[in-house]
């Protein structure tokens, strides 16, 4: 399971002295403390790893956002730091789909949906995401959606 792995390696990170690693892992640790919380259960559980990856995706969208908003402002310090803490939450991540893997799904979907105008984007970037849920990146879907058109 993705939390315990995650548990498991606060301590090599403390034997290592990796302390960016350390820091992401155990604020994922955290998260995931405040996520069962949230969810009413008592926080000595596990977290299903679906809902543990929707966790690392949180983190890494809040990476990303820093990352953004760092860059815009011209603190280049602390946009190496989120690029190595981006880094390391990546690897929890499975391999997202590519533009062309998507692309084809999509296509298959616009002809299941009978899309074939523009107005009924929201829907099928919509269906899409729900179809590929945890395997692509919205934005990619999103693109991909939007040059079909």
């Amino acid at each position: 399971m993705l939390h315990s792995t995650i548990k498991s390696q606060i301590k090599e990170a403390l034997l290592a002295r990796d302390q960016v690693r350390l820091l992401v892992v155990r604020g994922l640790v955290s998260a995931f403390t405040n996520e069962l919380v949230a969810k009413g259960r008592k926080p000595t559980e596990e977290l299903a790893d679906d809902d543990a990856l929707a966790v690392v995706r949180r983190a890494v969208k809040q990476r990303k956002d820093s990352i953004e908003q760092f860059t815009a402002g011209g603190r280049q310090d602390l946009v190496a730091a989120e690029n190595a803490e981006l880094a390391i939450l990546e690897k929890y991540l499975p391999q997202s789909m590519s533009r062309d893997e998507i692309k084809k799904i999509a296509v298959a979907k616009k002809t299941e949906l009978g899309i074939t105008d523009k107005t009924k984007l929201g829907q099928f970037v919509g269906a899409l995401m729900k179809e590929l849920k945890g395997k692509a990146d919205g934005g990619d879907v999103k693109a991909v959606a939007e040059s079909l058109f």
